[in-house]
């Protein structure tokens, strides 16, 4: 047999011996590891939980911040006075530096590492927060929004890969779903803070420390990542095998575990770099283009959808329409609520009914309701508040469990492993590109067309998001990344073809 053979006894010198010989040419036979204790297993957990928690804090930045703006915009707008234009452009700044954040952020990734990429976006968090809270104008706050919006972007592209490489495997989509479920959590307390502030709609620096507040778990985060670890596969990636066992000895039940999954994690970046070696070439390959398709166009479907939107301007909307300041405050506290609930019920029905069938199911109940919105504006200009308030919280429980769920998930399955460094950085290009887009035209469209239809528009992209699911995006749930990778190359990824996803979606 080529190569060597690793067992449990031989453990302790194994690694040291591989490396000396750069880890080429050798086929590698790990023995089963020793069955952890439920002492071992309980430690093991609480140390991947602690991590996972810490790191999670940069989700719930990303949700305040980018959620914040709802209840700051109508007071600094009254403040300075800027009309519908400049709130666009107030609003989308940070949209835009999240676009080059998240092109940024993966490769100082790859050249310093996970924890010091996150390290730095948790500084640029406080700055940035701190530096919108002293804003004088409409340029300089929108100035300050678009530096904060690079810690937006990279925060979304590392944070839960962060998570994801210190997880264990077994547990991986439990630890990463607590970065998606911390951006509900950032939303929520946005709009909490919103509503304890006062009257939506007065001039005053209440705005200020609304937005400053967040420089405090900015701050928090920073402190934990200089004392949580890098995760393995980074380490292994840059030749140190043997930091990489220590960090997973300790969040593994026992030392057998640990040199396990070294290995394993070893012999997966060997291959990756055997695949990768085409670089940005590899995305032009016909085989790969049903995939970008399908992940590109979720992506940009989970922001048109209008939910990003209604949450950003979900108060001068409602003020606009006539709803009283109060009114407006509890509506914006019960849209955060909605949100966090069903993005949580959303993260679990994604393994139990399916990726590809969740949306199927969901869509149509977001068109209807998001129809039903703006049918009522169009029926009368005063509708029912009530009735207003329940379509759109209605439309919000539908598009957060459904597309809103999908959107990342998909980012991390479809891709080969031979595009999936650069295809998720485009991934995250095309939700934030497409979030920036409807951000920075939605209240120049209701100015131009009414409320009313300007959210039957927003209906119809979400009728359009249905067809494009049911045709180009097959169901992942229960396939490994090698399954999915083979249907690609074997021309049967499309749903309708026979696919990956047949056995499921029947």
């Amino acid at each position: 047999m080529a190569g060597e053979v690793s067992t449990l006894g031989r453990r302790r010198n194994f690694l040291p011996r591989l490396r000396r010989r750069n880890l080429d040419g050798y086929e590698i036979v790990i023995s089963p590891p020793e069955r952890p204790t439920r002492d071992e297993s309980l430690s093991a957990h609480r140390n991947v939980l602690i991590v996972a928690l810490f790191a999670a804090l940069g989700g719930m930045l990303y949700g305040y911040d980018t959620g914040i703006i709802s209840g700051a915009l109508p007071k600094m707008s009254a403040q300075w006075g800027i009309d519908h234009h400049w709130q666009e452009i107030v609003t989308a700044a940070i949209l835009a530096g999240a676009v080059v954040g998240a092109l940024v952020g993966g490769t100082l990734s790859k050249a310093l590492g996970r924890r010091k990429t996150i390290l730095i976006i948790a500084c640029v968090f406080a700055v940035g927060v701190v530096a919108c809270s002293l804003a004088v104008n409409e340029w300089m706050m929108a100035g300050c929004r678009f530096f904060l919006g690079l810690a937006v972007g990279g925060c979304s592209q590392i944070v839960p890969t962060y998570i994801a490489e210190l997880a264990p495997p077994r547990r991986r989509g439990a630890m990463v779903t607590f970065f998606n479920i911390a951006i509900g959590v950032g939303i929520f307390l946005a709009n909490l803070v919103s509503m304890l502030a006062g009257d939506a709609f007065e001039a005053g620096d209440d705005w200020r420390w609304m937005i400053g507040i967040a420089v405090l778990p900015a701050l928090v985060l920073a402190a934990a990542m200089l004392r949580l670890p890098e995760t393995p596969r980074w380490l292994i990636e840059n030749g140190t095998v043997g930091k990489a066992r220590v960090v997973l000895r300790k969040l593994r039940p026992n030392r057998s575990v640990a040199v396990r999954e070294t290995l394993e994690i070893w012999a997966i970046t060997q291959q990756e770099r055997s695949e990768s070696r085409g670089g940005w070439a590899n995305l032009r390959q016909r085989w790969v283009r049903p995939a970008l398709l399908a992940g590109l166009g979720i992506a940009a479907f989970t922001q048109l959808s209008g939910l990003e939107m209604m949450i950003y301007y979900s108060h001068t909307i409602l003020g606009d329409a006539g709803f009283d300041s109060k009114l407006v405050s509890w509506s914006g506290l019960g849209i955060a609520t909605v949100y966090l609930i069903f993005t949580a019920v959303g993260e679990r029905l994604v393994d139990v009914i399916g990726r590809r069938r969740l949306m199927l199911i969901l869509i149509p109940g977001a068109t209807l309701f998001l129809f039903g919105f703006g049918a009522l504006f169009v029926l009368t200009p005063h509708p029912d508040r009530y009735l207003t308030l329940t379509l759109m919280l209605a439309y919000m429980a539908c598009n957060a469990a459904g597309l809103q769920a999908v959107g990342w998930l998909l980012g991390s399955e479809l891709y080969p492993l031979s595009i999936r460094d650069r295809a998720t950085s485009l991934h995250a290009v095309a939700l934030w590109g497409s979030n920036l887009i409807l951000t920075l035209t939605a209240l120049t469209t209701i100015d131009a067309l009414g409320i009313g239809p300007a959210f039957i528009l927003y209906a119809g992209f979400n009728a359009l998001s249905f067809i494009f699911v049911f045709f180009l995006v097959p169901e992942t749930k229960g396939h490994s990344l090698e399954e999915i990778e083979q249907s690609l190359r074997e021309g049967t990824f499309l749903p309708l073809r026979g696919n990956i996803s047949s056995e499921v979606s029947r």
